[in-house]
């Protein structure tokens, strides 16, 4: 047996520590947490321009990053195969993405805003009464939240889904068929409400008011959730900071927002002055209205399947 000597074995032992055991440097990298966002043009944005949410979780060690897209759906996409880890989206495409299979996790929400979506006719046109819409041509994005709108706006007047005559585009699209005459109304949000109304003169035959709520979500991934409680309920509030900066300084607000999504500040005026403020945690009772939402799209059979939207939701949701 060949024995090392005593020197020689401390050296080895210390290699083999040094080997073992990582450095510092690399032992902070390891616990490092990350915060990756997605957003659109809109709230997200604003809130990255205040460098507030770096700020508040700087304490925590959690380090920010930021990834523009151009909509919600894609957002989704990102979550799903885990590029992001929040973002922002309307009422429709999570339920799409549950539907798929993703593993998304509501963590907030907007208060309802029923008055941003609307149906619009031209400024010439002789229908004056939701009932005059039955077998019109009605131009909407399919499946999204003006699609529940105007399946429950029907109802509400006594007509049915069979009544709808309707022409699925989104809404760059829309607008030209809008403007040319080739549909006799078109459901739509703002700022493309705010913008048809500016520029095309376009008339409101009815907004969501009494109808349904229209809120706005904020979204995350059940593994992130479970992992990361706290750096979510900071971004929650710091977006309804955001949002409450907002209702005492719209002036302020439209022109941010004019400048973001390159348009005239009398459309975002409009938009702005006619929307809610606040920005809350998930609840159940919010998630309810979602499952409507889902509940109406299968029996449309616009989703393959019935979702339980309650399975999106984070433990501890109250």
């Amino acid at each position: 047996m060949t024995l090392i000597s005593a020197p020689r074995r401390r050296l080895l032992q210390g290699v083999a520590a040094a080997i073992a055991l990582p450095s510092f440097g690399a032992l902070a990298q390891s616990s490092a947490r990350q915060f990756r966002i997605g957003h659109q043009k809109g709230y997200l944005t604003l809130l990255k321009g205040r460098g507030t949410l770096e700020k508040r979780l700087a304490p925590l060690g959690v380090s920010v990053k930021w990834t523009e897209f151009t909509a919600g759906p894609v957002q989704l996409e990102a979550l799903n195969v885990g590029s992001i880890d929040f973002g922002d989206v309307g009422e429709a495409p999570p339920i799409f993405a549950q539907a798929a299979g993703a593993p998304l996790a509501y963590v907030g929400a907007t208060v309802q805003r029923p008055q941003s979506e609307a149906v619009l006719v031209p400024k010439g046109s002789a229908i004056k009464t939701v009932t005059e819409l039955k077998g019109k041509k009605i131009a909407l994005n399919k499946g999204s939240n003006v699609h529940y709108f105007i399946v429950k706006l029907f109802e509400k007047h006594g007509l049915s889904y069979a009544d709808l005559n309707l022409v699925y585009l989104p809404p760059a699209d829309a607008r030209a068929a809008f403007e040319k005459g080739s549909v006799d109304a078109w459901v739509i949000w703002d700022p493309f409400l705010a913008a048809a109304e500016k520029s095309l003169d376009a008339r409101v035959l009815a907004d969501a008011t009494g109808v349904v709520g229209n809120r706005a979500y904020y979204f995350s991934s059940l593994d992130y959730v479970a992992k990361n409680a706290d750096v979510l309920s900071i971004a929650i509030e710091e977006l309804n900071k955001v949002d409450a900066w907002g209702a005492s300084n719209k002036g302020e607000l439209a022109g941010e927002l004019a400048a973001l999504w390159g348009l005239p500040k009398p459309v975002a005026e409009l938009s702005v002055n006619r929307s809610a403020y606040g920005t809350t945690p998930i609840t159940k009772a919010i998630l309810a209205e979602q499952q409507k939402i889902a509940d109406t799209f299968f029996e449309l059979k616009l989703i393959p399947k019935r979702i339980n939207v309650l399975e999106a939701a984070g433990a501890g949701v109250a």
